[in-house]
């Protein structure tokens, strides 16, 4: 298959849409479409599935027109049409039927883009090739018409009374938080994404994101709706928190499915969709499954088994990924393209092991038991004290459920401040987030017995990501203050605010000599952790940093 994983992903399918709008207007009409074929209005070429699906694409600049589904139009809102990004303009577009199959081919500049229907199916085969950034083309967004389907996910509703920041983050009159970059959902996490309502279901199924940049982890906005209708997404680079450079070539394909009111297909799922029709098309950049490889291992040591591992693989040209096995870590990842390429072990979303692999066209790279050294998880070092988990996320720490669907000061939200004791759920008591506004110079609370008093000691703080230059700086009983720690490298767009922590793990060191410490086994030490940066504005865009644990070593 083109450009697949390998079965042993793990799939989580989140069906986002379940339930019919009131109100919803009638279908039009349930007739089956005529025959399957294309013709010429002059303006667009217009396709009949031979189904129950009829599109349309402009001649003009590529863009999607009309999407017709037992006579109910579907496609449009605000009157824009969907089309890769915000429309491409004047291009050269073409049609072909081959046998069962019908391209539609768009050439704007360097980029190409592709649409294909399959006789008697209700579905729209996409793919797009960008091949440099002379062309902005960072997306495919499907618009549909308003009051067709309710939104059942409101945290991605854009259409509230108050701007909270920049122009895509509001606020509703009850102080619930709104943007459509509030997904909640990794990469990984889903297949599909769109709605149901009125007996059908308006998909978007993903490509594997071979092309796309940043990781299983990535998090981006995948849907919204607003006053005038919705959109759903396939995301092919997203710049925001992104921790990778842009990758080239074709994406796809991803798929605009239409069904019965169900959920598409699994058939059509990154990792099972075969596309061998697909082989003779002339598609530029395609590579068929003859010509891509395997990974597969069989198992990893050293593993935490109460935390899940994913392998990745990753090179300037393309990325891939696949769950380990819990019981014995194996793991097998098809799909991929020839070529050299960083191994990854994450334990949760930390990378715990980097290695190399080389994949050949036809072939399975087949790899050796992989053995974490214990060294290289931060969890297995003794600690006098802990908070939080080495697993790469903020997740347990106060607000951290919240903050991939809401902005930070939505009323939903615990309060950023609060000072914390260690052995009194000291986790649940660490807000997430730091700012050098908002919340800099927490305190944390800890007793140490005579004989850790007489030591020194090394603090460690592990972030996820941080704006702004954000980082922390730490003062121990007001007696002994580190110095301003290095900023490491993170993405430099916004990231606290717009639903995702994922950026460049990164471990604070900080070595506190004994005589920083209370020798009074009675008395509390108080350490005071301050975020430190020259930049960043104000309020929740100071700067700041997302915390995955804070740890005091034996």
């Amino acid at each position: 298959m083109s450009g697949s994983h390998g079965r042993s992903v793990r799939r989580r399918t989140f069906v986002l849409g379940a339930t019919a709008a009131a109100g919803t207007a009638a279908l039009a009409g349930t007739a089956r479409a005529a025959a399957f074929g294309w013709s010429d209005d002059g303006s667009n070429y217009v396709v009949d599935t031979g189904a129950d699906l009829v599109f349309k694409v402009s001649k003009a600049n590529g863009d999607l027109t009309s999407l017709v589904h037992r006579g109910t139009e579907y496609q449009g809102y605000g009157g824009m049409n969907s089309h890769i990004e915000s429309g491409l303009g004047s291009s050269t577009v073409s049609v072909r039927q081959s046998g069962t199959t019908i391209l539609i081919s768009v050439a704007h500049g360097t980029l190409r883009h592709y649409y294909a229907a399959r006789s008697g199916e209700n579905n729209i085969y996409l793919w797009t090739n960008k091949a440099d950034t002379s062309v902005a083309a960072t997306r495919y967004i499907l618009r549909v018409k308003k009051g067709l389907f309710l939104n059942d996910e409101p945290d991605s509703y854009t259409y509230a009374p108050t701007t909270v920041e920049a122009s895509d983050v509001f606020a509703k009159s009850d102080g619930r938080t709104r943007s459509k970059h509030y997904s909640g959902l990794r990469v990984m996490d889903y297949d599909y994404i769109g709605w149901t309502g009125g007996g059908v279901g308006l998909w978007i199924v993903r490509s594997n994101h071979e092309k796309a940049s940043g990781g299983p982890f990535y998090r981006s906005l995948l849907r919204h709706q607003s006053a005038d209708g919705g959109g759903l997404y396939e995301i092919l680079y997203y710049g925001q928190n992104q921790t990778e450079a842009q990758r080239f070539g074709l994406q796809g394909p991803y798929v605009i499915a239409l069904t019965d009111g169900g959920a598409p297909s699994s058939s059509l799922f990154p990792g099972t969709l075969t596309t061998s029709w697909a082989d003779s098309l002339g598609m530029s950049g395609y590579v068929s499954a003859g010509g891509r490889g395997r990974v597969a291992g069989v198992g990893i040591s050293g593993r935490n088994t109460a935390y899940p591992y994913t392998v990745g693989l990753a090179n300037s040209a393309a990325q891939y990924w696949g769950s380990a096995r819990a019981s014995d870590g194996w793991f097998s990842i098809g799909g991929v393209l020839p070529g050299t390429y960083t191994l990854t072990v994450f334990k949760g979303e930390l990378a715990v092991y980097t290695g190399s692999v080389t994949v050949t066209a036809g072939g399975t790279t087949t790899l050796n038991t992989i053995a974490i050294p214990s060294s290289n998880d931060p969890g297995n070092a003794s600690a006098i004290w802990r908070i939080g988990d080495w697993n790469g996320t903020p997740a347990g720490f106060k607000n951290a459920g919240l903050m991939t669907y809401a902005h930070p000061s939505d009323v939903r939200a615990a309060s950023w401040t609060g000072n914390v004791v260690v052995g009194n759920d000291g986790t649940a008591s660490f807000p997430c987030y730091l700012w050098k506004d908002v919340n800099s110079g927490i305190l944390v609370y800890f007793k140490l017995t005579a004989a850790q008093a007489a030591a020194a000691h090394t603090l460690r703080i592990g972030v996820t990501t941080a704006y702004a230059n954000g980082r922390p700086q730490v003062t121990v009983n007001d007696a002994w203050t580190s110095a301003i720690p290095s900023p490491p490298t993170q993405p430099s767009t916004r990231s606290l605010t717009n639903g995702s922590y994922r950026g460049n793990n990164h471990t604070f060191t900080y070595s506190v000599p004994a005589p920083a410490w209370r020798t009074d086994t009675g008395q509390y030490n108080v350490l005071r952790i301050d975020v430190v940066s020259g930049s960043g504005t104000t309020g929740y865009l100071s700067a700041g940093t997302a915390i995955d644990a804070i740890d005091l070593l034996a």
